[in-house]
């Protein structure tokens, strides 16, 4: 028989979309933001704060890298490319999307009110737990906390598994489940040291994926209309 045909070229990476929205909006139902940091941490803060592992290795070293992936990223995006290559404008819509994510992601942080666990008295600060759902509601801390800004620095990728899932290629689950992979790392991490809900690294998942999308519909679209022109 042959081979299942989405009947949209972006039909899974839609649905996978969905599905994480769906997590992410579950996950807020379950309420299990800070009953999770409960158990990572005290009235004296967060143990693993400061361990070398997660703060220069999994923090800071992780952000060096994914600077360096960007400027790789952007050199792949933008070099002419033979005729086996990928489609460049395939590649600077990869781009885009990695590029808009960052944006959109540090936007929300900047007018976000919610502070980071560590901030809360319950380990050791002054804020107190108000829901990101509590729009201009503050919380006494710094805010500027949500969604995961680290975790962005591997889930902001998730564009590159785009042109393989829009043709059903095995690459694109393949780069998918890496770049979840470096993610659910990232932002363990600093769920870990303290700096950010596991609800912060959903929503990070799904505003990076949906910029993907956004950026990939509006480039390749300009493609198809100027093929119809």
């Amino acid at each position: 028989m042959p081979p299942t045909v989405p009947a949209h070229p972006l039909q899974r990476p839609l649905l996978i979309w969905a599905s994480c929205l769906g997590l992410a909006l579950t996950w807020d139902v379950s309420a299990l933001d800070l009953p999770v940091m409960r158990l990572l941490g005290d009235a004296q803060g967060f143990a693993l704060r400061q361990a070398p592992l997660l703060k220069l290795g999994l923090h800071d070293g992780f952000k060096q890298v994914a600077l360096g992936l960007l400027l790789v990223l952007g050199i792949w995006a933008v070099r002419p490319g033979g005729r086996s290559d990928q489609p460049r404008r395939e590649r600077l819509a990869v781009l885009a999307g990695v590029l808009l994510a960052l944006l959109a992601i540090n936007l929300i942080k900047l007018g976000s009110l919610t502070s980071c666990p560590w901030e809360l008295a319950d380990f050791g600060g002054s804020a107190r737990y108000v829901s990101h759902w509590a729009w201009g509601t503050p919380d006494g801390g710094g805010g500027r906390c949500f969604p995961g800004g680290h975790a962005s620095s591997a889930l902001a990728f998730v564009g590159l598994a785009l042109p393989g899932l829009v043709r059903g290629q095995r690459s694109g689950w393949a780069w998918l489940a890496l770049v979840l992979v470096m993610g659910a790392i990232a932002g363990g991490a600093q769920t870990l040291r303290g700096a950010h809900y596991p609800s912060h690294t959903l929503w990070t998942l799904v505003i990076c994926l949906g910029s993907s999308l956004a950026a990939w519909m509006v480039v390749m679209h300009r493609q198809r209309l100027r093929a119809i022109a």
